[in-house]
């Protein structure tokens, strides 16, 4: 139906004939219309415009009785809507005001404005009351009521379309809520119910999501100190000792089962990523008969320890396995024994001025030098066979060795199969025939006259007008290919999980289970931190060598299985390898990058002594010592860092004494409280602590600079420019550490990519100090010192040796002559080029470190 077209059919709505009503309703549609034109004047927007007006005034069409008389039955049809609908009631006002469109030729558009709709609708309500819509007369009739149809239109139009499609609409309407109302209404409470409900889910979504997990984390210490001492407080000499209980019930003691039964345990402590490996190697053990020491005078067969042959019991077969040197050339040499003492160049040149030394058999205290350094000497000089032993004088004090024999490793390090084994010496690394002995026996075969132990002890000598005991040596060890294990755990950090901090100890049979027992209390105390919510910056890698024994042969396999990761992203080693042999002294060794960090530590722990106060001051030192850091700080250059408890006496002659391996003490007979082994955990976990979590690394390049020119004080060997690059190397380290460079140092005011460029640079320092070649048992990291009165490089102190010692063996080794006499003088001239080398390489590398801060002058390059 067009729009309008209602206008042009007048009958349409008329109701059936009513003569006697038609009076009455010409005077209410008056009436009516007079009420709507009052109400338009005072309401409509569109009247002021002259768009609407009441009907006298309704221009063209609308100017014609016959659309009037429509309008006012149209009216009187809306009236009686709202008289049938009951006045007042609001929900019903709504649907009736709301359903009726008055479409008077005005724009649709212009109609559903909101706010004159609504005042319109409000409007009509009042005017309905103001009629008599409050009196809607008598009830119809129930039964002469029908329901309205539900084929009403749905034309935009409005109400008054379903009115021109129901002549009967009036007759047809009831007391009961309109159908179309009503499911208006359903319509509206169903939108606010689903909006109100995805609401609620909404909210209970985001509620779920901001409280998940239930149970937060805790919050982590907010201050390094505090997670210090919380990291402190985890660590006790009661949790030790259960540890080592747990390894003391083990029935299997194998290499393999310890390893396996770490692993379970660094597993079940928490560490996201543990690893167990194994490498097949060459390994040295004893034979199936025991070495022996035979004087040929008396025929007098004698064991490694002392006792003679025809009087060893069944005890003492179990002592056989540190009764040899491993690696050693095997089987039989008679000859002459020998005093040289140390095996120092001088003692070497007054036993070859006087003796004829070739296949004699040699007689040398351990100590002063490495071990393996002293066999180079005894075998260019000719010697055939060599017996170690240690001097009372210079074993630690309140240990009686005397009858003791020990076990050494001939190897430098790694897998022998893979090195330059000697195949006619028996799988040998050296042409000599090695075995210890006790000093006991020592002092019988040198006829020797001292005795006693401590500060009046005087040292094992052969009298010069002795006659020398001619002896004959046998060496049975056997070479066996076995496995050996590394057990590796990692506990990995946030912001810079690609730089690892190493933290190592040893898991051997045969040397306790106290380096495995504190290794787990930190690992424990660490992970119980991570847990609470502390996350390190660092990556800190916990290793558990096999094979440590022979060589550190489990170490070197695994560093060079990942020494180009190792070379580029290892920060630091913490060393565990022996940490209680003893409890006279507490000795710290470090390389110089790390000195003032083991010293703050030592010194902090020393606070609160064991012994109630009388405890000595710090002792931390940059001495090359034995043992898995060996592969670390002599082939990567990697910081290391060691805190042991030990109970020996002067440094310069008993520094290599723990090159031999003595039957270890258990922990618990060495340390009953485990005292000794709380304090070296504490003292490691602080050491980690520092290293993993410290922005900037706790490293010091003033500390290196100033090592370096200490080993230069002897001036007379050293040249000018070598003595000026020192100097240079202190003062940019100088600077780099002043208070001018501090604010620049702090991680705050610095890019995070800046930070770490500091970091590898103070990470990389050491590595300008690796030299090519050293001599046998020599680190080849220039930092690590040879205990003396004097410090000094060693590749100084071995130049000087080496000068000595060719004089010394010019006239014994007859061949190439001519080049060993040039490579004698040169070597000195060689050494001091690689020193200036390295610190001009440090300089570098310091001045690199400069140029990252921005108030660093230019010209002051």
């Amino acid at each position: 139906m067009a729009r309008g077209d209602f206008f042009l059919q007048p009958n349409q709505f008329d109701p059936e004939p009513d003569p006697e009503g038609e009076a009455a309703e010409e005077v209410q549609t008056l009436w009516l219309q007079q009420d709507v034109s009052e109400w338009s004047r005072s309401r409509s927007p569109w009247i002021g415009s002259g768009r609407f007006r009441p009907s006298a005034s309704l221009p063209g069409p609308f100017e014609t009785p016959d659309l009037l008389q429509h309008t006012r039955r149209d009216i009187m049809a809306y009236r009686k809507v709202c008289d049938a609908q009951g006045g007042p009631l609001v929900g019903e006002v709504l649907h009736c005001s709301g359903g009726l469109d008055l479409d008077w030729d005005l724009d649709k558009e212009e109609l559903q404005e909101p706010g004159p709709s609504m005042d319109r609708m409000q409007m009509q309500h009042v005017d309905c009351q103001r009629s008599g819509c409050s009196d809607p007369g008598p009830d119809p009739d129930p039964e002469l009521m029908e329901p309205i149809q539900p084929s009403v239109s749905v034309s935009p139009h409005g109400r008054f379309e379903r009115l021109q499609e129901d002549p009967n609409y009036i007759s047809h309407f009831t007391r009961a809520p309109g159908h179309k109302g009503q499911r208006r209404l359903h319509c509206f409470l169903l939108r606010y119910f689903l909006a109100g409900m995805g609401l609620f889910v909404l909210g209970l979504l985001i509620g779920w999501f901001a409280h998940t997990p239930a149970v937060k984390p805790p919050v982590p210490p907010s201050d390094s100190s505090d997670l210090l001492e919380e990291l402190l407080r985890g660590i006790t000499a009661n949790k030790i000792d259960a540890i080592q209980r747990s390894f003391s019930s083990q029935s299997d003691d194998s290499e393999e089962a310890r390893a396996r039964y770490l692993y379970r345990q660094w597993v079940g402590l928490g560490l996201t990523d543990v690893r167990l490996s194994n490498h097949t190697v060459l390994l040295s053990l004893p034979g199936s008969t025991p070495n022996t020491i035979t004087d040929r005078s008396s025929h007098q067969c004698f064991l490694p320890n002392g006792i003679p042959c025809d009087q060893r019991g069944p005890n003492d077969l179990p002592k056989q396995r540190f009764s040899y040197a491993a690696y050693s050339a095997v089987g039989s040499l008679q000859g002459e024994v020998v005093d040289v003492k140390y095996g120092s160049v001088d003692d070497l040149r007054r036993a070859k001025d006087s003796l004829n030394l070739t296949n004699q058999i040699a007689v040398v205290k351990l100590g002063q030098a490495p071990l393996l350094y002293k066999l180079s000497l005894l075998s260019e000089l000719g010697f055939g066979g060599v017996l170690l032993y240690i001097d009372p004088c210079d074993a630690p004090p309140g240990r009686h060795i005397s009858h003791q024999a020990f076990r050494v490793t001939l190897n430098p390090g790694g897998n022998p199969a893979v090195g330059e084994v000697s195949r006619e010496a028996g799988g040998s690394l050296t042409s000599l025939l090695v075995q210890p002995i006790s000093a006991f026996l020592a002092k019988t075969l040198l006829s020797s006259s001292s005795a006693g132990q401590g500060d009046s002890c005087v040292p094992l000598a052969m009298p010069p007008n002795a006659e020398r005991k001619k002896i004959t040596l046998t060496v049975g060890n056997q070479l066996s290919y076995k496995k050996i294990y590394n057990v590796v755990g990692y506990l990995k950090g946030k912001r810079n999980p690609d730089r690892y901090v190493l933290v190592g100890s040893r898991h051997d049979s045969d040397q306790g289970g106290g380096a495995s027992a504190i290794m787990n209390q930190l690992i424990a105390a660490l992970t119980e931190q991570t847990k609470r919510g502390w996350v390190p910056d660092r990556t800190t890698v916990f290793c558990s060598w096999g094979g440590s024994a022979l060589g550190n042969i489990g170490s070197y396999e695994w560093g060079k299985d990942n020494s180009v990761v190792l070379r580029s992203s290892a920060v630091a080693y913490v060393s565990l390898n022996s940490p209680v042999r003893g409890t006279e002294t507490l000795r710290a060794t470090a390389s110089p990058t790390l000195l003032q960090l083991t010293s703050d530590i030592q010194r902090r722990q020393l606070l609160s002594c064991i012994r109630g106060g009388n405890c000595p001051g710090p002792n931390v030192s940059s001495l090359q010592l034995p043992g898995d850091v060996n592969f670390f700080a002599n082939q990567l250059a990697v910081p290391t860092m060691e805190f042991a408890f030990e109970q020996t006496k002067a440094e310069e002659a008993s520094s290599f004494l723990s090159e031999a391996q003595f039957s270890a003490e258990l922990p618990e007979t060495l340390d009953p409280l485990f005292k000794f082994h709380e304090t070296i955990a504490k003292m490691t976990a602080e050491a980690i602590l520092r290293l993993v979590n410290d922005p900037v690394l706790p490293f010091y390049p003033l500390d290196i600079a100033l090592d370096v020119q200490n080993k230069l004080k002897e001036r007379s060997m050293v040249s000018q420019p070598l003595l000026s690059s020192a100097s240079s190397l202190r003062d940019h380290a100088a600077f780099f550490q002043s208070e001018t460079m501090r604010p620049a140092n702090d991680p705050k005011e610095r890019d995070p990519s800046h930070v770490r460029m500091l970091n590898d640079v103070l990470r990389d320092l050491e590595k300008s100090f690796i030299i090519p070649q050293t001599p046998p048992g020599v680190f080849r990291n220039l930092l690590y010192s040879l205990p003396g009165k004097t410090p000094q490089f060693s590749v100084l102190r071995f130049s000087q040796e080496a000068a000595l010692h060719c004089n010394v063996t010019s006239r014994v080794v007859k061949h190439n002559s001519a080049e060993k006499e040039v490579l004698c003088h040169s070597t000195r001239n060689q050494s001091l080029s690689l020193i200036l080398r390295a610190i001009r390489s440090a300089e570098r590398l310091v001045c690199f470190g400069l140029d990252l801060f921005e108030n660093y002058p230019s010209d002051g390059k």
